[in-house]
């Protein structure tokens, strides 16, 4: 190929183009291939056994039962399990100590010729237990809560801005409402699951998560292995919400116990096992104050945070931290608090901290608009702050209010009767809700490689992860706009750790920073080929570049995605059952590179919210420490049936300050806002503000007949 078969002019732009995702045929068809597929020669299988005690110790442990039955290989235990190397990480120190801090925790694996068979040696072990007092239950009033240094995303947690104290005090018209949020379990389609096989002293590990270089990383540390002597390959994900998001136990368990036995080991942790063991978004009591004066601007503004984390790891959901950069506040106070208790260890959740928080922020400021009798939609306008309350950062962009005006259009918002409880169809009431919605610009360090191929072809090759999301197909349009070439002609190379290294896909960071590497691979690319006289040689030209001191460089600039969510509910007087009628979103998340997979993206979001909203929900048993739903037949999430309609729309944001596609990640916003929007409908529709989530039957029920009995 000669250089000038190379593009000079202006390159065709595809980024936007609702391209159908690459893979799509491959996963329809059964032909892709994820973590638990894999079977090499000789694979053996095995069955994790949790601890039955909420605290305690391993007094006696008999597994001559199982070691006895037909095909099993192995049992590990603390007591002949491989040691590691102590690690940061302590949910990942397993097998290596009598020590159970949790129910669920685990205390052998059982390996076996068959799945069938580890299952029944797991079965037949015996485990006995000096149990010792334990507490699972948090309360506001907890006497063990402390305030930790930082919350997730490292952000303070204690923030306080003027006279919070006096300003409310001084407040016309005050807000003081308490909401919680239950445990909610990620569950994603697939479960957690490892297929480990060592050979000539490398470990290979195909494993469900959300990040081969962190998990590289992470096994090179407890084994004592150089990185490369470790291949993780995550090539199809079957979800993750955050769960997945750094190692969990099968891919430690699986290298364990192939070590262990010498032959390949596959572990697919069963459902009711995971919520144990792979994260849970933690449970949160928020107190939010506002004070406002009667034409609705917030004076003061408070909201506090109560939640657990596990005494092995310190993790604490960020819920007040929304509240620093929402709305005008002079005044302001945001604190977390935490009690350590001997529950499982929380872990990210799809927009943790923003999710739950502003739930509760957004409806306290229902609750202030319904008490001002000022439109919810206009409320919100009112308190648009110019720049980052917080710090006083300006905005990178910010489009809240075109996103609440222009949804307020697409919805049919007005004209909008605001009295609560009178809007009736036969036995349903009917209301409608809004909330605002938020979420940060994560970016990461990623390197990524640029191929131009002598026969006119090109290769991306980065350690990107797909877990769901569309990211082949993105990429290919990254760097197919920056080349000036058909998306057609662009292979992208994801899912190795064996490939350039690559910031997770979490946070909804991923297609930044994979793209920014990837854009500026191809760029370095694009003038290497211009400088290139003659044709390609045969091994073809390849470029690599990092964007390590970009990312290192602080933003001058407040960087967040925004949107408004609006929804229309029903709730029947008869059997309390709430139904979503229909939900729409208004995006402001920067330039959208591909309108299908981002469309998906949203809706998927919005519906997660819709489950946290009414029915999702789970809870720790005070007498045995285990969570109470455990699976899906017990942990309800939504349906097709349960979001009838469901339409998410965006602006057309330019924002120079972000990457150079220009682009807000949109996995986690979608969720952000919907559950409160769901609420604000709720108390619309039955004049009933109900504080406490999933919106369940029995809680709409009670709260009606409370209604009645007040007008009685």
């Amino acid at each position: 190929m000669s250089h000038d078969q190379f593009p000079l002019g202006p390159p065709p732009h595809p980024l936007g183009d609702p391209l159908v995702r690459r893979e799509g045929r491959q996963k329809v068809t059964g032909t892709a291939r994820y973590a638990a597929e894999h079977t090499p020669p000789g694979c053996a299988y095995a069955w994790p056994v949790p601890a039955t005690v909420a605290r305690g110790r391993i007094t006696e442990l008999d597994i001559g039962g199982a070691l006895a039955l037909p095909g099993v290989i192995a049992v590990l235990t603390h007591e002949n399990a491989p040691r590691l190397a102590s690690t940061p990480d302590r949910t990942l120190a397993l097998l290596q100590e009598d020590r159970v801090p949790h129910r669920g925790w685990y205390v052998a694996l059982a390996v076996a010729d068959t799945l069938e068979a580890a299952r029944d040696a797991a079965e037949a072990v015996h485990v006995a237990y000096a149990t010792e007092p334990h507490d699972v239950r948090v309360t506001a009033d907890h006497p063990e809560l402390y305030v930790p240094e930082t919350v997730n995303g490292d952000f303070p947690a204690v923030r306080e801005r003027g006279d919070f104290d006096a300003a409310f005090a001084a407040a016309p018209v005050r807000v003081d409402a308490a909401y919680t949020v239950p445990p909610l379990h990620n569950h994603p389609m697939e479960p957690h699951a490892a297929t480990a096989q060592w050979a000539n002293g490398h470990l290979t590990v195909y494993d469900a998560s959300q990040g081969a270089t962190k998990v590289r990383e992470d096994l090179a540390a407890l084994f004592k292995l150089g990185t490369d002597e470790i291949t993780v390959i995550s090539e199809h994900v079957g979800g993750g919400f955050g769960s997945k998001g750094t190692p969990r136990p099968q891919v430690v368990l699986a290298a364990m116990a192939a070590r262990h036995t010498g032959r390949p080991v596959k572990l697919a942790l069963p459902r009711r096992q995971m919520p144990a063991v792979v994260g849970h978004r933690a449970p949160t009591l928020q107190r939010v104050r506002i004070g406002a004066g009667t034409d609705g601007v917030i004076t003061a503004l408070a909201h506090d945070c109560v939640t657990h984390t596990s005494t092995i790891a310190e993790f604490v959901e960020q819920a007040a931290v929304p509240a620093r950069i929402m709305y005008t506040s002079p005044h302001s106070r945001t604190t977390h608090r935490v009690a350590a208790l001997d529950v499982p260890s929380p872990s990210w959740m799809r927009a943790p901290g923003e999710a739950p928080g502003m739930y509760a922020l957004e409806s306290a400021v229902d609750e202030l608009a319904a008490l001002l009798d000022i439109d919810p939609v206009e409320l919100r306008i009112r308190n648009e702050p110019d720049t980052e309350p917080d710090s006083g950062r300006p905005f990178s962009s910010r489009h809240l209010v075109d996103c609440l005006r222009e949804g307020a259009e697409r919805f049919g918002w007005l004209p909008r009767d605001p009295r609560p409880g009178v809007h009736r169809h036969g036995d349903l009431l009917l209301g409608t809700g809004v909330a605002a919605a938020t979420y940060p610009v994560y970016i990461g360090a990623t390197e990524a490689e640029a191929h131009a191929a002598a026969d006119g072809g090109y290769l991306i090759r980065v350690n990107a992860t797909d877990i769901g999301t569309g990211a082949r197909t993105v990429l290919a349009q990254v760097a197919a706009a920056v080349l000036g070439v058909p998306e057609d002609r662009v292979r992208v190379d994801i899912g190795s750790s064996d490939l350039p290294p690559a910031m997770l896909a979490g946070g909804s960071a991923g297609t930044a920073s994979w793209g920014w590497a990837v854009h500026k691979a191809c760029t370095a690319l694009l003038a290497r080929l211009r400088d290139h006289a003659g044709p390609l040689p045969a091994e073809g030209i390849t470029v690599t570049e990092d964007t390590r001191l970009e990312t290192a460089q602080r933003s001058p600039y407040s960087r967040h995605a925004f949107g408004a969510v609006f929804a229309e509910v029903q709730a029947d007087l008869r059997t309390g059952e709430v139904r979503v009628r229909r939900l729409l979103g208004q995006y402001a998340a920067g330039r959208i590179l591909n309108s299908r997979t981002a469309r998906s993206q949203f809706i998927g979001g919005m519906t997660m919210g819709l489950g946290m909203a009414l029915m999702e929900g789970s809870a720790l048993d005070p007498a045995f420490g285990d969570f109470t739903a455990r699976d899906l037949a017990a942990y309800h999430v939504p349906a097709c049936a349960d979001v009838p309609v469901v339409e998410a729309h965006w602006l057309d944001e330019e924002d120079p300050h972000l990457n150079p596609m220009g682009s807000k990640g949109i996995g986690e916003i979608g969720i952000v806002g919907t559950a409160a929007a769901l609420g604000n409908a709720v108390r619309h529709a039955t004049g009933a503000r109900l504080r406490d989530l999933p919106l369940t039957p029995d809680k709409v029920l009670a709260a009606l007949a409370e209604l009645a009995a007040c007008r009685s």
